[in-house]
């Protein structure tokens, strides 16, 4: 199967690993000279799972543009089908503190100085709260793909046969603010409406936490994306799935007023250390033509060259990448 093809069957159907160990590593990662690359973390969107043909595809391209990379695909569960439910059911904290222990314990990641990490849509944000909340090993480059960063102001529509994904959104839709949705639908727990903000600061069980939007900062959660390298923030021009799309550039979006990140409190006061990693060039808005997950492999192909590889990246000043056939 052409790799386009095989790639918009993942990445349109939400079909974005089992764990992926390549050639191991044979030379200390703390050696300067040492050109092996960083193992690369992937979290998959919500409808995907860890074992997908088409995430694969993407670990193999990335083992291609750098290889020896070791690529770990991030699951919930060892069965595909409940990894694949768990991206609408269950609870988005135990499922980053999940995450935080799997790759602690990873006989390689947890050896490794750091990582690099690619979300993909939802994984994105989860991505950033491993970063947040543990970041053990460290992030070096976070890469995250039409993620919700400030959150969703309304739901996906779901396929008619898509029966788990309409069940969700069923239950999101009746309510999405009470314990038992906040607790166990994940949509709903980075649900973010602007005109219902204090419901959403009294009641988000995950987002508004991450954000640090409410009045007691959490300072680690600063520190830590201060740590990152880069934070590259792409977002789809044409999305119609994540709404709003400008989320996936932390931009608030109320009716038809769209204010940028950098005029928002969240930079200026820098509750999360956006404005710190800008300040030192490592907050990257990127843009891909067409629909939600509509890749091409020249722009993943691209961003594995740019932000991944070795722990010492020797790289040359980045061109404009945005080409090829759509995915």
């Amino acid at each position: 199967m052409p790799l386009a093809r095989q790639l918009r069957l993942l990445l349109t159907a939400g079909s974005l690993l089992t764990t992926a160990l390549a050639t191991p590593l044979q030379k200390p990662l703390n050696d300067d000279d040492d050109d092996t690359p960083l193992p690369l973390v992937i979290w998959h969107g919500l409808g995907d799972n860890y074992a997908a043909e088409g995430l694969h595809t993407v670990g193999d391209l990335a083992e291609a543009i750098n290889p020896g990379t070791l690529v770990y695909y991030i699951r919930m569960d060892d069965d595909a089908s409940r990894d694949q439910s768990s991206t609408f059911f269950g609870n988005v904290t135990e499922q980053v503190a999940k995450a935080c222990a799997d790759i602690a314990a990873h006989p390689i990641l947890s050896t490794a100085p750091a990582i690099d990490a690619l979300g993909f849509s939802q994984g994105g944000q989860f991505l950033r709260g491993y970063v947040e909340r543990c970041n053990n090993p460290p992030v070096r480059s976070l890469v995250t793909f039409g993620s919700q960063h400030n959150g969703i102001s309304a739901f996906r529509e779901c396929a008619l046969t898509d029966w788990v994904c309409r069940g969700a959104m069923a239950l999101l839709k009746g309510g999405a603010w009470t314990s038992v949705v906040q607790s166990r639908l994940v949509p709903a727990q980075y649900y973010r409406d602007p005109a219902q903000y204090d419901k959403y600061l009294e009641f988000s069980s995950f987002l508004a936490d991450i954000n640090n939007e409410r009045p007691v900062k959490n300072a680690e959660y600063k520190k830590n994306i201060g740590l990152l390298e880069n934070l590259v923030l792409y977002m789809f021009e044409d999305d119609t799935t994540v709404i709003p799309k400008e989320t996936a550039w932390f931009e608030e979006v109320n009716g038809t007023e769209i204010t940028p990140l950098r005029a928002r409190k969240l930079y200026s006061e820098d509750w999360i250390g956006l404005r710190e990693l800008d300040r030192k060039g490592g907050l990257k808005f990127l843009t891909v033509p067409g629909e939600h997950m509509h890749l091409t492999d020249k722009v993943l192909n691209e961003t594995f060259a740019e932000f991944f590889g070795p722990l010492k990246l020797k790289k040359t000043a980045k061109s404009s990448w945005f080409g090829g056939d759509d995915l």
